[in-house]
């Protein structure tokens, strides 16, 4: 092909490399000049056109873009009509894309002529979506090289639909004492609805304790009549060895591969009974977000096969999330501190000091001075140093005295009047305060005064409900301590408490979703509730 600007009087049959406007028309770019339109242009005085001039052995724009699409097009796709030296290619059906990447990239390190640009392997396409184009760059390609383009291709077409087929799902459930069926509910209702989004669905449940007998008698129960087994642990797998993957190999058949490198998703495991896919789902299945499991269960229900080799090669674009402790971004950086702000949980923090101090005497603890300020001075200050969101501070015994304390510091505060009825009325008066859309809340006591707002952000950092985290208690040696940070999913719950033992039971309730965060310093343990502790305090200080 020949390319560049020729006189007009010799440019008929020539391809126009760019539009002209005309007074009675405009010629587009691409459009092949017949004899009419050099009159056109000769009459209106351009002397010059760019243009570009096929040879001999030029395939044009259009039928060399339909050549390559019709090689690459293959189960359940549809080539579309090439226009202006692009084609594309369309699902037919509800499924997942797949292709070639080696050979797709082959072809397009072949020539800058040819481009192909797909979705990524993987992705979910409905009926009539666009999965890939192809794009001639120029007007046409030499004829040898659309011929290596198309032999490049392959003789089997690249790009397919994997269209999803309807299973007959198992699920095992298993329990630990004193799990809430309530949560093991929920976590069938989350799997139901993610199967059936794609035309499968859960034929049979199986709520088991979490004893690697009871696995193994669910997993022979199921696989006379299910097509896939999930099994979701009441406690997650930390090793082959464990409860599930043990059931598995017991129960006659083989874990293939532990772990993946996708995040969130890391502790699933896959293997087969049978022939049957038997798959461990990772905690952050309770959840309906995107996860690791998912990326496998896609695969599952299209009929694909999932081996140990593409597990491990999940890795690229396996980070699905980004929280604080998973790597921290580059210092120095404005974008990247506005990048881990944005992606960490929003926490908010209440503050609970509406307490009447019967064992200090008639000395309300809070006001209490300590280094020129009063304690609960210290104790909010600490508080906003961390990395919460904002902070509710709940009064109720001399209100006015500790507004007035906290008066310069940037805190709501919301009053008690029934703060005599114990900690739980407190701490509902606070929650029924909380701003929308938090992920959590730090409920902070007033007369602790040597709680660091890094105790605090450790508990943040700590926190992720999708992988089980949902409780974060800090511990020093084998004691647990204050503050604990509570997942938003609790917190109609702690609302509907009484007396004065505050959330404790919940503690018991939920022990699966508590997580132990070490912390060095004694200050999580030490509370200021009478004179005495008030002075080894400030001897201590």
């Amino acid at each position: 092909m020949k390319f560049g600007p020729v006189p007009v009087k010799v440019a008929a049959g020539t391809i126009l490399a760019h539009s002209r406007r005309l007074s009675e028309r405009t010629l587009k770019k691409g459009h092949l000049l017949t004899d009419e339109d050099i009159a056109l242009l000769s009459n209106e005085g351009v002397g010059d056109v760019v243009v570009a001039r096929l040879e001999a052995d030029d395939i044009n724009e259009n039928e060399a873009a339909a050549a390559v699409t019709e090689a690459l097009a293959g189960t359940s796709v549809e080539p579309g009509k090439a226009f202006t030296g692009r084609c594309n290619l369309i699902a037919k059906v509800h499924g997942l894309l797949s292709f070639d990447k080696d050979r797709l990239d082959a072809l397009n390190l072949l020539d800058e002529r040819i481009t192909v640009a797909t979705l990524p392997p993987g992705e979910i396409v409905v009926p009539g979506q666009l999965i890939a184009t192809i794009k001639i760059i120029p007007f046409a390609v030499p004829k040898p090289v659309l011929d290596q383009a198309i032999n490049t291709a392959g003789q089997t077409p690249m790009v397919s639909i994997a269209p999803f087929r309807a299973k007959k799902i198992g699920l095992i459930l298993t329990r630990l004492p004193g799990m809430k069926e309530t949560v093991l509910d929920n976590t069938f209702k989350t799997a139901a609805n993610r199967v059936e989004a794609f035309g499968s669905s859960i034929s049979r449940e199986i709520r088991c304790d979490h004893h690697q007998p009871d696995v193994v008698k669910a997993i022979g129960d199921l696989q006379k009549e299910c097509n896939l087994v999930f099994i979701f642990g009441a406690s997650a797998v930390v090793d082959r060895e464990d409860v599930l993957p043990a059931a598995v190999v017991e129960a006659g058949g083989e874990v293939e591969h532990f772990g993946m490198p996708v995040d969130p998703g890391n502790l699933l495991f896959i293997g087969n009974i049978t022939d049957i896919p038997v798959v461990g789902m990772p905690g952050c299945a309770r959840s309906p977000k995107l996860n690791g499991f998912d990326w496998v269960l896609w695969r599952l229900l299209a009929d694909q096969a999932v081996t140990a080799r593409d597990i491990m090669l999940m890795g690229s674009g396996g980070l699905l999330k980004e929280i604080s402790e998973r790597g921290q971004l580059r210092q120095g950086s404005i974008e990247a501190g506005e990048k881990a702000k944005a992606d960490a949980p929003n926490i908010a923090a209440l503050l609970l000091a509406a307490g009447s101090s019967r064992r200090m005497g008639k000395k309300n603890k809070l006001l209490a001075d300590i280094d020129g300020k009063a304690m609960i001075v210290k104790v909010t200050r600490e508080i906003l140093k961390s990395d919460i969101s904002s902070l509710i501070v709940v009064t109720g015994h001399e209100q006015q005295g500790i507004e007035h304390a906290l008066s310069e510091l940037d805190v709501r505060f919301v009053h008690n009047s029934d703060h005599l009825e114990g900690l739980s009325s407190s701490l509902r008066t606070g929650l029924a305060s909380l701003p929308e859309n938090i992920d959590g809340v730090v409920v902070c006591l007033g007369d602790m005064p040597l709680v660091r707002f890094e105790h605090i952000n450790q508990l943040i950092n700590a926190f992720d409900p999708l992988e089980g985290r949902a409780i974060c208690m800090p511990v020093h040696g084998r004691k647990r301590g204050n503050p604990v940070l509570w997942g938003q999913q609790f917190l109609a719950e702690m609302s509907a408490l009484s007396g004065d033992i505050g959330a404790r039971h919940l503690l018991e309730e939920y022990s699966d979703q508590i997580c132990e965060v070490a912390i060095d310093e004694d200050g999580i343990l030490f509370d200021i509730d009478t004179p005495e502790k008030l002075e080894q305090f400030t001897n201590r200080n």
